[in-house]
C-alpha cells in the first residue's frame, strides 16, 4: 500500500495562521516548535459531501491535547473551523478530502526546547488534499513490529501528538516484510494499535477492541463502538493478545484516512477465511452512510 501523488494537488492552496499559499511557498519557520522538538498536536479530518463528520470532537481532542502539552494560548473551534472553512474555499473542496490540521506551540525567539521561549502565539497549519480512502476496502496485510507503544507515564497516547518516530518505524519495518501496515504492541505485549489506525477483532459474535491504554482516543474507532451499541452487537474492550487475533473470525481496522478496512493475513497468517467477513461489511456500510449525512457544514 502506497499513496502516489493526485495531479489535483498541484497547485493546493496551504492555511497557515491567517494566509493563504500556493503549497510550493507555504513556509514555516526554522523556529517553529514543530521543527525544533515535533512540538504540536494535530487531527485529521474528513470532508464528506461539505460536511466534516465529527468535528467538534475531533477540535475538542486537539484542545486537550493543547492543553496537556501547556499551550499558553490555543485558537477558538469558532476560529479554527472559519480557517478551514477558507482553505477548502480557495481549493474549490467539498467531497474526498482529507484535511491535516496541525496546531504547534509556535514561533520562538531562539532555538531551544524550553517553551518560554515561545512568546508569539501558536501557529495553526491547515492542509486540505484531494485523497479518497488510503486502504483497499477488499483488505489488506499486517505483520507485528518489535517497535512498542509508549506506556502513558512516558509519552501519554491520549495527547495526539506530532512526535510520530515510533509509527514511523512501526511502518519501516512493515515495508521491509513487504506488510501494508504493522501492528504494534504495549509495553505488556498486548494489542495496541497499528502504526496509523484502531484495531478490531471478533470472535463468537463479539466484537473486540483494544483499551485507549496504549493508543489515542480515536474518533472512528468510537463511532463504531457508537454503531454497534446501536445495532445490539456485543462489545467487549481490554486486553488481548497476539493469539487472539491469530484465532479471530475477523479482524479490520479503523480510522479517518481509510474507514473501517478489513484485515486478511497477520504475520502471514489468514484471518478467518481469508476475505473480508460479515462485521466488517456491515459496520463498515453504517459508518459509510453515518458519514454521509451527519457533519458540521463547511462549504
Amino acid at each position: 500500500m502506497l499513496q502516489t501523488f493526485d495531479e489535483r494537488n498541484r497547485d493546493l492552496v496551504v492555511g497557515i495562521d491567517d494566509r493563504l499559499v500556493h503549497r510550493d511557498r507555504a513556509g514555516i519557520s526554522p523556529f517553529d516548535s514543530v521543527v525544533q522538538g515535533g512540538d504540536a498536536v494535530w487531527e485529521g479530518l474528513r470532508l464528506h459531501g461539505g460536511r466534516i463528520f465529527k468535528l467538534a470532537a475531533h477540535l475538542a481532542r486537539l484542545r486537550r491535547s493543547a492543553q496537556a502539552l501547556a499551550f499558553a494560548t490555543i485558537p477558538s473551534e469558532e476560529e479554527i473551523t472559519e480557517r478551514i472553512r477558507a482553505v477548502l474555499a480557495a481549493n474549490a473542496m467539498s467531497d474526498d478530502v482529507h484535511i491535516r490540521l496541525t496546531l504547534t506551540r509556535g514561533v520562538k525567539i531562539t532555538s531551544g526546547m524550553d517553551p518560554r521561549l515561545n512568546q508569539l502565539g501558536p501557529t495553526l497549519i491547515v492542509l486540505a488534499e484531494f485523497k479518497p480512502p488510503v486502504y483497499d476496502d477488499r483488505g489488506i496485510s499486517l505483520v507485528t513490529s518489535s517497535v512498542r507503544r509508549h506506556r502513558p507515564d512516558s509519552l501519554d497516547p491520549k495527547i495526539h501528538h506530532n512526535n510520530l518516530l515510533t509509527s514511523i518505524l512501526a511502518k519501516i519495518e512493515a515495508n521491509v516484510a513487504g506488510a501494508d501496515d504493522a501492528l504494534m504492541l504495549d509495553d505488556n505485549g498486548f494489542v495496541a494499535e497499528t502504526n496509523a489506525t484502531h484495531v478490531f477483532h471478533v470472535k463468537d459474535d463479539v466484537v473486540r477492541t483494544s483499551t485507549t491504554r496504549a493508543c489515542p482516543e480515536g474518533i472512528t474507532r468510537e463511532t463504531i463502538l457508537e454503531i454497534c451499541a446501536a445495532s445490539g452487537i456485543a462489545v467487549e474492550v481490554g486486553d488481548f493478545s497476539l493469539t487472539q487475533l491469530y484465532s479471530a473470525d475477523e479482524v479490520f481496522v479503523t480510522g479517518t484516512m481509510g474507514g473501517v478496512t478489513p484485515v486478511l493475513t497477520l504475520d502471514g497468517r489468514t484471518i478467518g477465511g481469508g476475505r473480508p467477513g460479515t462485521y466488517v461489511a456491515k459496520l463498515a456500510a453504517a459508518y459509510a452512510a453515518r458519514t454521509a449525512t451527519e457533519g458540521t457544514p463547511v462549504v
